[in-house]
């Protein structure tokens, strides 16, 4: 079989992209391998998304693809933003974190937001692919549902009702910023003439 390496920490994230992913592919964790993270030192989204893929491919001869991904609010001036999952753990987690967002925009008229997710992708012959796309909408008035990860229980995307955290799963992962980046990564692997674009399950 087939391996790719997902290159995350995050158990939420590496199911999501697992199931984006062909079941003809071994997906593998770098927690499995015990690589550790790298230090995210870039000031944007595909920074990080690349310099992930390209630290972790030092480790396997195979595949990787990784992602850098965050919440923007624009009340907040697009933060957290690249800083979404540092901002959770300097303030002890992911409901901290939420509870203490809806607090700093419980007054603010604008409550839009968007979620960023950028893809690399980094081939055996060391070539790598990026590629960005968000899925626009709007935050909660208060913490809903206990399903996802992350900020998905405050976000609710645009012509929805609830949020991401109270979606199934079959639905959240066909509407979110994860599946429209990885769509827009097949398109761009068929149109390079990739070898291994058939790893992508959409």
């Amino acid at each position: 079989m087939k391996k790719i390496l997902i290159g995350t920490h995050n158990k939420g994230k590496f199911k999501e992209i697992a199931h984006l992913i062909s079941k003809k592919y071994k997906k593998i964790s770098p927690l499995t391998l015990n690589i550790k993270s790298p230090k995210e030192t870039g000031k944007t989204f595909s920074s990080n998304s690349k310099l992930k893929a390209k630290f972790f491919s030092k480790y396997v001869n195979y595949p990787v693809v990784s992602d850098d991904s965050g919440l923007c609010i624009e009340a907040l001036g697009n933060k957290p933003g690249i800083h979404s999952a540092r901002f959770a753990k300097n303030n002890g987690g992911f409901f901290k974190a939420m509870k203490l967002i809806l607090k700093k925009i419980e007054k603010k008229k604008n409550r839009k937001a968007f979620f960023v997710c950028n893809l690399s992708y980094k081939d055996i012959n060391k070539k790598i692919i990026s590629v960005e796309d968000r899925v626009y909408g709007k935050i909660s008035n208060k913490i809903l549902g206990k399903k996802g990860f992350g900020y998905d229980p405050i976000f609710i995307p645009d012509n929805e009702k609830f949020t991401f955290g109270q979606m199934l799963k079959s639905k959240k992962i066909k509407i979110d910023h994860r599946f429209k980046a990885f769509k827009k990564l097949k398109k761009k692997l068929e149109f390079n003439k990739f070898v291994f674009t058939s790893f992508i399950n959409i």
